[in-house]
This record gives C-alpha cells, structure tokens and sequence, in this order.
C-alpha cells in the first residue's frame, strides 16, 4: 500500500492541484491497490481501468494549461452498481441484468464526470438495494476488511469496503432503511443519508422510490462533505428533487463545534438487543460531546418502535410495483424464448433465473400488501405510522437541534449467520430506517471499537430535513475530538490485508 492510498480525498486534490502529484500517478497506485487486494475483498463488480486513466489524464491537462481544478478533480472513487454509467456494465447485483451496459449516464454518475473525479469502477451491493450485508448479491458476497469473515453492511457493502481496504478514498452509495450508514458502522467509515430529494434519484435503478436516496461515503467528514457537495442540487430530471440551495455542508465540516448546540438522545434505541459494547462506545460518544459543550437532553419517539413494521410494508410494496419493469421484453435477461412460448411463460421463467431469494420475497410481500382487500389493513396502515414518525421527529426538534444513536444494534456479524433468519437480518436496520421514513438527514461515524470483538462502532447523527450541513457540524467536532483521543484515525488500527 503507497502512502497515495491513504491520503484523505481533501488530501489528494491539493496535491494534485499543486502539481506535487498527478491525477494519473494516483490513479495507478489505486488501481494497483484494487488489483493487490480485491480478490480477498470483492469490493469491485467492475474496474474500469482504462475509463479510470483517460478521467486522470484529462484532469492532468487541465492542470498543465492552467486551468482551475474543482475541489475533488482526480480523486479517485468507487461507484455503486446502482448508478446507470454509460458504456460501463450496471447490474445492481443482480443477474437479470448481467451484461447491460446503459446508454446513458445517471445525474449523481454525470456530476461525478462534471467534477473531474476518476470513477474507478462499480462496486457490489446486495441485489436491487434490498439486503444488509451484501450477501444477497447475485455475484458473491463482500469482506470486511477489518475481517473477512464478517459482513460489510448493506446493501452497499462493496463501497464501504473499498473505502475501508483503501482502494478508494471515496464512494457512493444509497440509502433506503440505513444501506449507507449501516456499512460505515461496520467499516469505521463515514456514511451520509441526505435529505430525501437533496440528490438526484434519476438513473438510480429503483428498489423503494419514497425511501431511496444516494449519498456520499468516505473515510472523512470532511471528504463526504466536499463529495456531498459534487453531488447534491436539484435536478430537473427527477420530480422528487428538492428545488432550494444545498445546505453549507462544506463550510460545517470545517468548522466543527457543536458549544450551545441541544443534542437529543433518543431513549428507544437502547435496551434489549444491543450489544454491550456498542452501548459503551456510544455512552462515551454522548459524554464526549456533552466535554465539548453541548447540552443533552433525553428524547421519547415512540413511535420508532413500530418504524421496522412499517418499513417491511412500505419498502416491498414500492419495490413490487418497481421490478415489474423487469419483463425480458425491454432489457436484461430473456429466458425460454424459444418460440414456443407465450410472453407471460418467458416473463415467469425470466423472473424465477434472473432474481434472488431476497428479492422474490419482497416482490411477493408487496405484492400481497398491496391486494385488493388488503391494501388499507398492510399498506395504507403502514403509511399512518410513517405519519406518526414523521411527527416525532417534528416534535423532538422543537427542542433540541440533532439526535444521536447508535448506528446499528451490533458490530458485523459473521457471513451467513443470518443467512437464514430474515427478521435477524433486518434488526441491522433497526435504529437508521425511522430516517429513512421521515426523509431527514442521517449520518454514521466511527466512535470506537467493541471491546468484545475489536470492531467498529458507529455513532449515528440524525438532523431535520434540508439541514444536513448540522450533520457535519457535530460530526467533524466529534471526529476530531476522538482523533485527538485515539491519536490517529480509527481505520489505522484496521488489519493491513
């Protein structure tokens, strides 16, 4: 590993600006990290190696003629299979679209481009966004650097363990119940959920269309704040974006001071169910934050006890109603086209190849949901309670600014344990999903190891929709207080693989 892999992204875009290194010196030395370690990890569904180089070479002349490089031009990043790319394979983990190469580019991929950053290839995910540990993707599960046998998180456990490996210092990922933070968690990363509608959902292939937002990873405040920024804006393209400024993300993260700040610790995520240590760290986390001078106040939501039940209707049902696009007539996978048989038989046999396990079954829960005769008793009730959440949260910042949690319920769990147990699985989400239901800002940093286990905790920042800059705000003051404590970043103490 070359110290270019373990530059911050802020880092890395000053020296390449100054000249001190190039965009195409640094993409190497990422790429050989990629193809040094990747095989242990399975971070990466695709490299695009040579797309990869021709972004650095352009940034490189750019710089040579004098012209003025944005914040991030040349930094290398790893991309979820999520995201449309033209000319590069987009799957979303899963195989009914293995092999499609789309023909356009989505807003998030096109900003990206737009501001110079070096996309170094598309990383796994469980299949259509729906799973916490990336085993569900149809290509293979993904390590946790800190140990292998372990889940990265999910569903985009490959961009978190690219960062996590360094194999890039930057990542996209997406968020429908806590599919960004829930993987920081676990990695010792830094994970952001946006306001819903603050980044453009337009060529993000769809799982749950109410609850899916993009947002930014990276192994610093600072750094998913600058990549924040490269991505965030309204977007004419998709009618659920939010036409205002983007929150001063940036600015907060430089200048990180949480003085005369309320921060609400939210009483129902404690108790049964958590382990010990990542209550410990998170004890240590609301202390450290009260030593730098932020007042704590004790916060009831009650209804976030009843925002899993709500989540498992709403979520199948909208991505029932997505996939069904996936027919074998349009695009992807075509199985049984023999002649012989009819559209419905071809679509069926297609469907039964082309999606997982996970996926069926949440295609078959909506779908039930969403019956005649059933619609108001499953899904319109579980719309109620969103209400409810929503309103919750409303109250709770009536009276303080930001609340905090634990991230996750535990530290991750080793591949296949859950494999089995679907409601085991889904508790991962239990404390990131009320977020996702009420369409705040949400973030996830690293605030310690377990003493169990060794493996990372992380802190959870919740904040009012459009007001995600506070996220970075107490972020970077608690970022910077524990890395005084630590003496280093949490991630050198992860194993060099």
């Amino acid at each position: 590993m070359t110290d270019l892999t373990k530059l911050t992204a802020a880092r890395t875009a000053e020296r390449i600006a100054s000249g001190e290194t190039s965009a195409v010196e640094v993409a190497e030395a990422h790429l050989a990290r990629v193809e040094a370690v990747d095989e242990k990890v399975h971070a990466f569904l695709h490299v695009d190696r040579e797309g990869a180089l021709e972004t650095a070479r352009r940034v490189d002349a750019k710089r040579a003629a004098g012209e003025k490089l944005g914040p991030l031009a040349g930094v290398p990043l790893a991309l979820k299979d999520i995201f449309t790319t033209e000319g590069v394979p987009t799957t979303v983990g899963s195989r009914i679209l293995e092999g499609w190469v789309p023909p356009y580019d989505a807003t998030v991929t096109r900003r990206l481009k737009d501001a110079d950053v070096v996309i170094l290839g598309k990383t796994n995910m469980d299949e259509f966004a729906m799973g916490s540990s990336t085993e569900n993707s149809a290509y293979g599960p993904t390590g946790n650097p800190w140990d292998l046998t372990r889940i990265p998180g999910g569903s985009g456990g490959g961009s978190s363990a690219a960062l996590a490996s360094f194999q890039a210092p930057l990542a996209i990922g997406t968020d429908t119940g806590g599919s960004i933070r829930q993987p920081a968690a676990v990695t010792g990363t830094v994970g952001v959920k946006p306001t819903y509608g603050g980044v453009s959902r337009y060529g993000m292939v769809a799982f749950s269309s109410s609850l899916d937002q993009g947002g930014p990873c990276a192994r610093t405040v600072l750094d998913a704040a600058l990549l924040h920024e490269a991505i965030a804006g309204h977007d004419p393209l998709d009618s659920t974006s939010v036409d205002a400024p983007v929150p001063a993300v940036v600015e907060a993260a430089r200048n990180g001071d949480v003085r005369g700040m309320r921060v609400g610790v939210v009483t129902e995520f404690s108790g049964e169910g958590y382990q010990d240590g990542v209550m410990r760290r998170f004890t240590e986390s609301v202390e450290l934050l009260r030593e730098l001078g932020a007042e704590i106040v004790e916060i009831s939501c009650p209804s976030f006890t009843k925002a899993l039940a709500a989540y498992y209707l709403i979520a199948p049902s909208e991505c029932s109603s997505n996939l069904a696009r996936f027919d074998a007539m349009r695009y992807g996978l075509r199985v049984g086209d023999d002649g012989t048989r009819s559209a419905e038989d071809v679509t069926a046999l297609t469907r039964e190849a082309g999606f997982g396990p996970e996926v069926k079954r949440r295609i078959m829960l909506g779908t039930y949901a969403l019956s005649s005769g059933y619609y108001d008793a499953y899904y319109g009730s579980a719309q109620k309670v969103r209400t409810l959440i929503t309103r919750d949260f409303q109250r709770a910042f009536e009276s303080v600014d930001v609340l905090v949690s634990p991230t996750t319920p535990t530290t991750a769990f080793p591949i296949g344990e859950r494999a089995d147990d679907p409601m085991a699985m889904y508790l991962a989400d239990l404390c990131t999903i009320p977020s996702n239901l009420a369409g705040n800002a949400a973030m996830s940093l690293p605030c310690g190891l377990a003493p169990e286990d060794g493996l990372p905790v992380g802190l959870q920042i919740i904040a009012p929709a459009m007001a995600d800059d506070r996220l970075y705000r107490v972020g970077a003051a608690v970022e910077a207080a524990f890395h005084t404590r630590w003496g280093h970043p949490l991630l050198e103490e992860a194993p060099v693989l």
